[in-house]
């Protein structure tokens, strides 16, 4: 496989880890309902001279398909985008990015239980592990501290918004909608601006200055717009599962941007649990044989053993 065809899910990891940074620069500089808002605003006026004549012509499907596609917005642009945004106040971009890499495990489990597919070895030893992990984050290295409920508000919100764009992966399994690839998501986007106008006109409305304007720009356009077609991209050339494990790069991209951007330090906890989580959702992506048939197959080698 050619080495350029790494490229574009390399690509795309690195500007969603550069935008757990972007998340924290938010923070006193625009309000998390005017960006998310305004973010994807900006992508539907750029997308739309291009995709707007293609979405007429598919728009038959589009009305037949319109509350699936509403629920694909909420989940993959609404509720993930904007719960971040909410939880960069009160946790770092190291953690978001940590708790962001669990996304393809958490595909995993939802996938055990809403498609019905048998949970794999990988999928619950891997579970397992990174909980522990999970734990050991949210407790900042203590994970008893959890009984006391004091986990970080940002820490609990990025953890649902991680659950939330897997629950979007899974249901974009379920309902396969017969529309091309950027005519999907540009209906999606719809949909997404639609269900963030509300908060957006409840306020507190940031007014666009110097001080955001490079802020909504990034979002806007490398992190919705580039990074989709990158990972499409991707998908075509090297595969679902494969463009996933590029997922597991963005606790150390995030930490090192965070690093070198935010002046962030990194904690012995931050090793420990990004270590137990990566390593989970490794065991979770490769050990992908079904959980029933290895307990079957033990059985069957214990039985041999003792005939």
């Amino acid at each position: 496989m050619p080495l350029l065809y790494f490229l574009p899910p390399l690509g795309a990891v690195l500007i969603w880890s550069g935008n757990m940074t972007i998340n924290q620069l938010t923070v006193g500089a625009i309000a998390p309902s005017s960006i998310a808002f305004l973010r994807w605003v900006l992508a539907l006026a750029v997308l739309t001279p291009f995709l707007a004549p293609a979405a007429w012509k598919h728009r038959a499907t589009i009305r037949r398909e319109w509350p699936k596609l509403a629920v694909l917005g909420l989940l993959g642009m609404g509720l993930w985008q904007g719960l971040a945004y909410v939880a960069a106040e009160t946790t770092s971009a190291t953690n978001m990015g940590i708790l962001a890499a669990m996304v393809p495990l958490l595909t995993v489990l939802l996938s055990a239980l809403i498609l019905r597919e048998p949970p794999s070895l990988g999928g619950v030893a891997g579970g397992a592990l990174a909980l522990i992990g999970v734990a050991i984050l949210l407790g900042r290295g203590n994970p008893l501290s959890l009984l006391e409920l004091t986990v970080a508000k940002g820490d609990a919100l990025m953890l649902v918004a991680a659950t939330c764009y897997a629950l979007y992966g899974v249901m974009l399994k379920r309902w396969p909608i017969g529309l091309p690839p950027w005519v999907l998501l540009y209906a999606q986007v719809i949909f997404a601006v639609l269900f963030l106008l509300p908060p957006y006109l409840m306020g507190p409305m940031t007014p666009v200055d110097s001080s955001n304007i490079g802020l909504i720009l990034y979002a806007g356009i490398p992190a919705s717009i580039i990074t989709t077609f990158l990972w499409m991209l991707a998908i075509r050339q090297i595969g679902a599962s494969q463009a996933s494990i590029f997922i597991n790069l963005m606790p150390l991209f995030s930490a090192i941007i965070a690093m070198v951007a935010l002046g962030e330090r990194i904690a012995l906890f931050h090793f420990l649990g990004g270590a137990l989580i990566l390593a989970g959702v490794v065991m979770a992506q490769t050990l992908t044989r079904p959980l029933l048939a290895a307990s079957a197959a033990a059985a069957q080698r214990d039985a041999d053993r003792s005939c």
